[in-house]
């Protein structure tokens, strides 16, 4: 929309679209409709719960279809009895009763939300809603990590130039690089994949206190527990004051920072080697990558991403942070936080987005990488100094120090120094067969590694 103040919302809206139905108010208020509709349920079928009679299954089904029937509609609904209320979830309990009012259901209505507090319904459906949104979420996660994953075989064994402190260093490959990035960004969402999502379902201040007032001889925590995990798939928390900690919450938001810092890392890396000329990109019929530069390709996907995870790191690091903090038993800061996750996994989603279409426009250019390879002679200054070492030679750093630091070096100057070395002459030709694209280490090795890291990827070539 043209006249949204959020990008989300407006420039980016066709991007994260599928997070409106994880988080958007429409549904968290489905959620809680959800959360309402089972508590009813599991109390109608519960035999010393003698305060609500057993439900018809045809009652069950006409519940059940409140939740799978629910719409923008029946949310707007919702808001114009809020407008009266000023209490989000008292609305969602009268639109509950409103609309069992005509049926066989009406004799129950009053058990709509029996013993609980706003929390239990809200800590549950914020837990739903953040499962729905990291299923949105994954696939791409996953994407990226495939694409990485099959770059890093495709280049297992394609040689790069090392730059440590943006200077010349040993020699790498590229594939080995990306397996770094690739083996990263697993265990980040092995991390995040381990959060247990909790909740609670016990009161005002999480003891039972209102339901053991009514039902004393009935097992209130397994009757929780019933619904919480059996019902919602989610993990039972007893330890809580009026609200369920939020101690998972930065768990997971902390995971995902990881994810989103790891790009960050990526893009960033990926823009100097563009820069290098060791990619290229390609174009896209009628872009423009400068208004007063017609040759310019710009790396906007790369620096689109980093941003945008910048800013949704900036989100969760503040969710993080704060969520798990409340005053005694309970303060209401976390409320209006809360309804900001969706922002967080919005950004990330862009992000992720403009990653996949920037890997997809890369072309590697390997004679640019051969031709630094090529100018950089002195990074053999290591492995012929590690050899003198072990022959005994005495300052052998020293002397390659003398020869290559802040010099020009070429074959010819190392073959002539190598000639000179007290060495036998076997292990002098294995130096000097050395080239800096040769000398790779077992960085193609590394890269297969990911064989054993990560699933099966499509495509796979050597």
């Amino acid at each position: 929309m043209i006249t949204a103040i959020s990008p989300i919302d407006g420039r980016y809206a066709d991007k994260v679209a599928p997070l409106v139905e994880c988080f958007s108010e429409y549904a968290l208020m489905r959620n809680r409709v959800k959360v309402e509709v089972a508590w009813l349920l599991a109390l109608a079928a519960h035999p010393e719960f003698t305060a609500c009679r057993a439900l018809t299954p045809a009652e069950e089904t006409r519940l059940r279809a409140l939740v799978a029937e629910f719409s923008p509609a029946e949310a707007e609904r919702i808001k114009a009895l809020e407008r009266t209320t000023n209490h989000d979830v008292k609305a969602v309990e009268y639109y509950l009763k409103e609309k069992i009012a005509a049926t066989s259901l009406a004799d129950v209505s009053e058990l709509i939300h029996f013993a609980c507090t706003s929390e239990d319904i809200n800590n549950l459906s914020h837990a739903l809603m953040l499962r729905d949104g990291l299923a949105v979420m994954r696939p791409l996660q996953q994407q990226i990590i495939a694409e990485l994953a099959e770059r890093a075989h495709r280049y297992r064994a394609v040689p790069m130039l090392a730059r440590t402190h943006g200077q010349t260093a040993s020699p790498t490959t590229l594939g080995k690089e990306l397996a770094v990035f690739a083996a990263r960004l697993q265990r980040q969402s092995q991390a995040s994949d381990a959060v247990e999502l909790l909740g609670k379902l016990n009161g005002a201040v999480g003891n039972f206190n209102a339901h053991v007032s009514a039902f004393p001889e009935l097992d209130w925590p397994e009757l929780a527990r019933t619904v919480i995990e059996d019902e919602l798939g989610l993990r039972q928390n007893l330890f809580t004051t009026q609200i369920e900690p939020h101690d998972y919450m930065a768990e997971l938001f902390d995971a995902l920072m990881r994810w989103n810092t790891i790009v960050i890392d990526l893009t960033r890396d990926i823009w100097s080697y563009i820069s290098l000329g060791y990619f290229g990109q390609e174009t896209v019929k009628g872009e423009i990558g400068s208004s007063t530069m017609p040759h310019k390709v710009n790396p906007i996907d790369f620096e689109n991403a980093e941003g945008n995870c910048g800013l949704a790191n900036a989100l969760f690091g503040h969710l993080s942070a704060k969520l798990p903090i409340s005053r005694l038993q309970r303060d209401l800061t976390d409320s209006t936080v809360l309804r900001n996750m969706g922002v967080g996994f919005g950004y990330s989603l862009i992000a992720y987005r403009s990653l996949l279409k920037g890997l997809g426009k890369l072309k590697l250019n390997e004679a640019v990488l051969a031709a630094d390879l090529d100018r950089a002679w002195e990074v053999l200054a290591e492995p012929i100094q590690t050899v003198m070492r072990a022959a005994g030679i005495a300052n052998p750093y020293e002397k390659l120090k003398e020869l290559t630091r802040g010099q020009q070096i070429d074959a010819a100057i190392l073959h002539a120094f190598i000639d000179r070395l007290e060495l036998d002459e076997a292990t002098r030709e294995r130096l000097r067969e050395l080239t800096p694209a040769r000398y790779i280490g077992l960085a193609p090795e590394i890269a297969d590694l990911l064989d054993g890291r990560l699933p099966p990827v499509a495509g796979k070539s050597a």
